[in-house]
């Protein structure tokens, strides 16, 4: 047994889940790792979360933000118990129907599961977001979508892109001008496999929450692009427009305006998807990502036919390569062992 099971025993053996059977779940692309606990005695199950502190995992602003959301009333886990020093945290378990799992098998459903997530934005954006949050304001954002640049496309040719400076100064000053209000929680990574499926409850908290301890300050918008532009996902085009416009109209904003800041947000968020997946392969082993960046990059395309996007689009269609077969099969020629 290694030291780190050594310890995950431990703080179970210490807690109202003694003795319970522990079975692996799906992770997710950072070091934490998620086990199911089954109950000795009650068969009631629960879930427990490994965020190694010595990997650079902190499981304080899960709490901190799993908190703030069940206050509102709002389905994200409760926590049972925790060890924040160690790193190990029991939640409540919402089940396994993640939209990701429920519509392939009832997909009649897509409609009315991607109006309840547009719902809990709504509903999360009437309230104030809690302190202590940094800003995902522009220059952040255009840091982010450096990793394009830094990692796709270094990765994929080899090169360094003479337009970089060029294209990311474009990118900030759209941002700046379409995007720059930061004063909504944004869990930023919102999409069909952080949301679950919660029949049994009423209204916003039928959509259970999960992988929000990212969550910083920033633009309406942002997690409404985050869950239709899905990089995991074909979200249908007819539904993006249905709740783009269903969002509008439950916040009284202005539609035209707040395209604009959706399609550059959809743009700086593309980017920096564009490089974080080339970076989990590259650096971190994780090759089966780049089977997903044809589908950020179509995105991506997408978001810069956008007439807000004019001054940045061409910048970054000519510095930027298209993930053809090739740049793929580079890209996992160099996955680090």
């Amino acid at each position: 047994m290694s030291d780190r099971s050594a310890l995950m025993q431990d703080f179970v053996a210490k807690t109202d889940w003694a003795g319970a059977a522990i079975a692996p779940l799906a992770g997710d692309a950072s070091n934490r790792r998620y086990l199911r606990l089954t109950h000795p005695k009650t068969g009631t199950t629960a879930v427990l979360m490994d965020a190694p502190p010595e990997r650079g995992e902190d499981v304080r602003p899960f709490l901190q933000i799993a908190r703030y959301l069940t206050g509102l009333g709002l389905s994200a886990p409760h926590i049972l118990a925790q060890d924040e020093a160690r790193g190990f945290l029991i939640l409540e378990d919402l089940g396994d129907a993640l939209f990701a799992r429920v519509i392939p098998v009832a997909p009649q459903m897509e409609d009315q599961l991607y109006a309840a997530a547009t719902d809990v934005l709504i509903d999360l954006h009437r309230a104030a977001p809690p302190q202590g949050l940094k800003p995902y304001g522009p220059d952040t954002m255009t840091d982010m979508a450096a990793l394009a640049f830094d990692w796709y496309l270094t990765g994929a040719t080899g090169e360094v892109s003479p337009q970089r400076a060029e294209a990311l100064a474009a990118l900030n000053r759209l941002l700046r001008q379409h995007a720059a209000t930061t004063d909504v929680i944004v869990l930023r990574d919102y999409h069909a496999e952080n949301l679950l499926w919660l029949p049994g409850r009423r209204g916003s908290a039928r959509v259970g929450l999960l992988d929000f301890q990212d969550a910083m300050t920033g633009h309406r918008a942002y997690d409404l692009v985050s869950v239709l532009q899905d990089a995991r996902r074909d979200v249908p085009r007819a539904i993006e427009t249905a709740m783009i416009a269903r969002y509008c109209r439950a916040t009284e904003t202005d539609q035209s305006l707040f395209e604009g800041a959706y399609y550059c947000l959809g743009a700086q968020r593309n980017l920096r998807i564009l490089g974080v997946f080339a970076r989990l392969c590259l650096r971190d082993g994780k090759a089966h990502y780049i089977d997903l960046i044809p589908r950020v990059w179509d995105h991506l395309q997408r978001d810069l036919d956008h007439p807000a996007l004019a001054p940045v689009a061409d910048l970054l269609r000519a510095a930027l390569p298209a993930p053809t077969s090739a740049i793929s099969e580079r890209l996992r020629a160099q996955r680090a062992s």
